[in-house]
């Protein structure tokens, strides 16, 4: 089991994620909640709001938003794309606009790594 560790933290090296809180098993995340969840302010997700299509929260009364899950996710890619790869908003928007069929692969192994965590984390809590 070390062995496959040692794969799923690269792994998750890799991504850039490996630093960034596990995101809750809910439908609706606040603008505050994701700031938390994806380690920027909360004027950098509104930024990023108008910069990249994909990034599209539901809003509601008083125009609040309601971020989901994929919003998330995409909030993340775009973080890893931005600071831990090093590209411009626009290369990141064109990278984001141009894999269309990339980023679903991209977002189900991200889920599938999410789940996994989420597996390990309840294993070590039952062997404790």
């Amino acid at each position: 089991m070390p062995e496959a560790s040692n794969n799923l933290e690269s792994t998750l090296n890799a991504s850039g994620d490996a630093d960034l809180p596990i995101i809750p098993n809910k439908c609706y995340f606040s603008i505050g909640e994701v700031s938390e969840l994806c380690d920027v302010k909360p004027h950098v997700l509104r930024y990023w709001e108008q910069e990249f299509p994909q990034l599209k929260p539901l809003k509601r009364r008083g125009n609040r938003r309601y971020y989901q899950r994929q919003d998330v996710v995409m909030a993340r890619q775009i973080r890893n794309l931005l600071y831990e790869h090093g590209f411009t908003i626009v290369g990141a928007r064109q990278r984001l606009s141009g894999e269309d069929v990339k980023n679903d692969v991209n977002h189900s192994q991200q889920m599938v790594q999410q789940m996994r965590r989420e597996l390990e984390d309840l294993l070590r809590i039952l062997r404790a």
